[in-house]
């Protein structure tokens, strides 16, 4: 990649050498430039994607035995994204979803519900620490 000290046949010590450092200083700072470009595009990009999860598993009425209930938050960098809760009853299941704006929802949530979504926030400050 960088031939910086072989001499050139044909030409004084140095003077090629030299040509040839400045062009490719030139052409690193140019796939630099681009680089940095496409970092920040991707920062911007990811923002909106799942960055954070928690999770809570729970068990909602006592006559049936286990954890098989639970809540899951998936947000993204913002606080933003949803939190998901299955219920296991001997009947069935049911599952909720809710809207998060914010690390908040406009839709009463439960214990574990919160939890969860407490859960995903810390997670990120964890990773970052």
């Amino acid at each position: 990649m960088f031939n910086f000290f072989k001499k050139k046949k044909g030409y004084p010590l140095g003077q090629e050498n030299f040509q040839e450092i400045l062009s490719q200083f030139k052409d690193l700072k140019e796939n630099l430039e681009k680089l940095s470009q496409e970092l920040e595009k991707l920062k911007r990009e990811s923002e909106f994607s799942i960055q954070k999860t928690g999770i809570v598993r729970f068990n909602p009425f006592s006559e049936i035995g286990g954890n098989q209930s639970f809540s899951i938050a998936l947000l993204d960098g913002k606080n933003n994204g949803l939190v998901i809760t299955s219920l296991y009853t001997r009947e069935g299941n049911r599952i909720y979803a809710k809207p998060i704006v914010e690390g908040n929802s406009q839709y009463l949530l439960s214990k574990e519900e919160k939890e969860a979504i407490e859960k995903a926030i810390k997670s990120k400050e964890i990773e970052s620490s």
